[in-house]
Parts: C-alpha cells; structure tokens; sequence
C-alpha cells in the first residue's frame, strides 16, 4: 500500500517490521489481532489523555467522570488500562495479562465496545519481551512523529491491514479491499453526505475512504450517516475498530449477521451504496428465500449470488440513490441461472449510469478479473450508459500485483463527470457513451471493450521503401554482431580446451 504523507513516512513499516518480529510461530490470521488491537487501544488512550488534561485544566474535579467523556463520543479508559500503566510494565513477565486486562476493563466501560477488543496477549505463543518493544514503539510515537496521532494510527491501521492481506492470501478477501479499488468507487460517486451503506463491509474500508473524501474537501464527516454488517464475526470487530480509529460513528448491527438472511437494515435507504461482496458466491441459501422482495429483476441462481448482492443494493438505493460496486467479468455478459434476463431488465430499468473494465492483478485474494457498475436511480443523461476499459491502467508494484495511481483514479472519475455533463467525446480505446438501443442489439451484454472498441494507432509518416531500407541495415547489423558474439564463446571455449563443432561441444 502507498505511502500517503511522506512527511510521516517509515512509522507504519516500523510497526510492521515489529509485528513481524513478534509474530514467532503464529500465523497471520492469529497475531494480525494483536499488532491492530494494540493500534486500537493507544488510539483510544491518546483520545482520553487529551480529553483528561482539559478537565484537569478546568479545575473543576471531572477528570474521572464519565459522563464528560461519552458527551464528546470519547472512550472512557479506566485507570488499570491507561498506557501509562501499560508502558511501565511494557518489560515485565505480566505485560500480556496487563493487556488483556486492559481490554477487559475498557469493555466493562464502553459496551459499545462489548467482546469487540482482542484478549490474547497472553498467550504463551506471544513472547513477552518482543510484545514489550512494540509498547515501547507506540509509547515512543509522539517522540517519532509529527502531527495527529489519530491520522498517523489510523494509517498504521490501515498499512497493517493491507499487508496482512498480503501475508493471508486468498483469505483476505473476507476483510480487505484493496485501497485504489474503494478510492475509484469513491471518487466517482463523490459522497459528500447522506446515508451510506456497505452490506459486506469488511474492515470498513468503503467508509474509511469516503470520510477521507469528505475530509478532503473540506466536508465534515458528521454529515454522513454510516450504515453496513458483515457475517464474519472476526472482520465485524475489525471494522467496529477501523472506524473508531478514524471517528467514524457506524451502524454496524449489534453483532455479525448474513446479509441475505438477517438484513440488519431492512428498511434503510441508501443515497451512497459502496460494496465488494464476496465473488462467485455459491450455495448461498436462495433456496430459502424464493419469495423475497428483494429479487424484483428474478430470482438469482443458487450457483452464483452475484446479482443476489446487486439486487439487494438497489433494493436499498433511495429515490436518487447512487451504486458503487465490485464484480467479476462475468457477470458483463453471464446468461446461466437467468442472470441474463435479470441484467436485462436493469437496464432496461434505465440504472445503469457506468461500467468500468479494471485492469488485472489488482487483488492480493484472487486473479478474477474485475469491473465496477455504477448504478444510478436518477441518471442525468437517461437511455445512455458510460463505458470504460481501464485494463490497460495501474503501474505493477510488485511482480504478482498492480495498483491504480491517483492519476488513473482522476482520469476515471473526471470522465464520469464529463459524462454527466454531457460533454464526453468517446475515445477508442477508453471510453464510449452508448444508447440503450445499441446495448440491447449487444443482446444486454456490458463488456465496456465492446463498445469502447481499439485505440487508434499512431499514423507512420515513414514511406514503405525508407522503412525497409532501414529496417533491413539493422537487421544486417544485428546479424554481424551476432557472428562476433559467436566467435568470441569460441575463443574463450578453446583456451579452456572445448571447440564447437556442429551441433556438439567436444573436450
């Protein structure tokens, strides 16, 4: 994951070359919840001690009452677990009971916080004295840093996110959408407030991103109204932390619940849906849910929950409700399980305002290829759909992983606005503004390459007979070169005793 402030930069690597360090025979699923649980209860300690030294300069006897501390959506941190008491044990056989402790205590105080905090530190698998050093590192980052330490944990938060998404693999894809993904979601549904909604939240990542997009333009984040669950109770508590961290306030349910069976949101209407639901999903349990008012374009197949998910989003869009979502190519142009008719009457319903090719290896989890469908329940420009083709965008940060620069995100998000505008150009080979009609003589197929068609080559100014006149004098010289390379291994083999003769290498 990008380094975003560089004038912070190496805090979020420290902490993870600590946890490496720390993590000893654990797997990543195991000691992932110690290094963020530990990024989460400094954050909260911070939050209190700067709260607690206002009432102190008051005089006026409150440092200890709750109340103050909850009227300024503040976590209350009971003596035991401030991390002063943590920081002087930080080298001590106890350190892990202190922690777990600590965490107990702060439940007892906040039952929002209720089973949510990690109580693992002492296991016998966490070495204490590796545990004692990452402390020091938190008790340390004010020395280290400079400015907000909530943004500077929330980074950390979120770089340690990213790279146990890394480590786990396919696994990830239960808590981590890579951060270019939501940040093109984001851009292009640009919501500044209203109601937002993630039925598969993850970690959080959709809000997180959407508050750092209001932030940045000089929004306040109280202007969003956050609604999401998850079934995964580990990621549930996961998010429920990310979202602390950043000041998020969140409706996330009272615990983690199946979205399709349990909708813990049945009657919220969303201005901002943003999801990446889990791909392919099979045996998802429609079986049970035939009847559902959910399914107003059909009944999804039980082999595949792709358009389960998509249905039940627009099921919760308002009544100028915007869509963001992350989906595998195939549910462009799939026609099994009556996927086709029911993309079919979506557009037909006039909602789909985009479609945008991702380019590969964008995920650590999986090497589907992927597109995101923005979907709009009041288009500006109706009967007409944006197509995109991005696969050819984002620059390789590794051998096996791709990520979108801010320059690509821009591009993107510019030509939505454009589009909206009813300004856009089509460009061969990036983007095309279709009518409904074109679509349905593609028999309601939404590959964006289809319509967006091949870029343009450059026009060659150079006249045939120059070009193979050149052409060939290079050849030749490639070939000479070649026969002095040749002779050459020659030379060097005889001196050592080998000659080549055809086809063998003799002694």
């Amino acid at each position: 994951m990008a380094q975003n402030n560089t004038a912070d930069l190496g805090f979020e690597k420290k902490i993870w070359d600590m946890a490496c360090i720390l993590r000893g025979n654990m797997d990543a699923t195991e000691y992932k919840h110690i290094i963020l649980g530990l990024i989460f209860l400094k954050y909260i300690s911070d939050k209190f001690e700067i709260r607690y030294k206002e009432l102190e300069a008051e005089g006026e006897g409150f440092e200890e009452d709750v109340d103050e501390y909850r009227a300024e959506n503040i976590f209350f941190v009971p003596p035991e677990a401030r991390w002063g008491v943590i920081a002087e044990n930080a080298h001590t056989p106890e350190v892990g009971k202190i922690i777990d402790g600590a965490m107990e205590a702060i439940e007892r105080e906040n039952k929002k916080l209720k089973g949510i905090l990690p109580k693992t530190y002492a296991r016998p698998e966490v070495d204490k004295r590796r545990l004692g050093e990452v402390v020091d590192l938190f008790t340390n980052i004010a020395m280290a840093e400079h400015g907000d330490t909530k943004d500077i944990l929330g980074r950390a938060y979120e770089y340690c996110l990213a790279k146990f998404a890394e480590q786990e693999g396919k696994l990830a894809g239960e808590f981590y959408t890579p951060a270019c993904v939501v940040k093109t979601l984001v851009a292009v549904l640009q919501p500044y407030a209203g109601r937002i909604y993630d039925p598969a939240c993850g970690s959080g990542g959709m809000f997180v991103q959407s508050a750092k997009f209001v932030e940045a333009h000089q929004g306040n984040i109280s202007n969003l109204s956050v609604y999401g669950q998850d079934s995964n109770p580990t990621t549930w508590k996961l998010c429920q932390m990310n979202l602390a961290i950043r000041g998020i306030e969140a409706d996330l349910g009272k615990a983690a619940a199946d979205t399709f069976f349990n909708d813990l949101h049945p009657i919220m209407k969303a201005d901002f849906i943003l999801a990446n639901p889990p791909f392919n999903l099979s045996n998802w349990g429609v079986d049970k849910l035939s009847g559902d008012v959910r399914w107003k374009y059909g009944l999804p197949p039980s082999g595949n929950a792709n358009f389960a998910w998509l249905q039940h989003m627009i099921h919760h869009l308002s009544t100028n409700g915007r869509l963001g979502m992350v989906l595998t190519n195939g549910s462009l142009s799939s026609q099994s399980g009556g996927e086709g008719d029911i993309r079919k009457k979506i557009i037909e319903d006039d909602l789909v305002e985009g479609i945008v090719a991702m380019p590969p290896q964008l995920f650590y989890t999986t090497q589907i290829s992927v597109s995101l469908w923005f979907l709009n329940k009041n288009k500006k420009q109706k009967g007409k759909t944006l197509f995109i083709d991005a696969r050819n965008m984002g620059t390789m940060i590794s051998r096996r992983l791709r990520e979108m620069t801010d320059t690509d995100i821009k591009k993107i998000s510019d030509t939505f606005m454009t589009f909206q505008e009813g300004k856009l150009e089509d460009k061969k080979g990036f983007c095309a503004v279709v009518d409904m009609t074109e679509i349905a003589k593609q028999d309601f197929i939404l590959i964006p390459w289809r319509y967006v068609g091949l870029a343009q080559q450059e026009e060659d100014a150079e006249p045939f007979a120059e070009k193979m006149a050149r052409l060939t004098s290079e050849l030749s010289e490639m070939f000479k070169q070649g026969h002095i390379f040749e002779e050459e291994i020659k030379k060097q083999l005889g001196a050592i005793g080998y000659e080549m003769t055809t086809g063998k290498l003799n002694k």
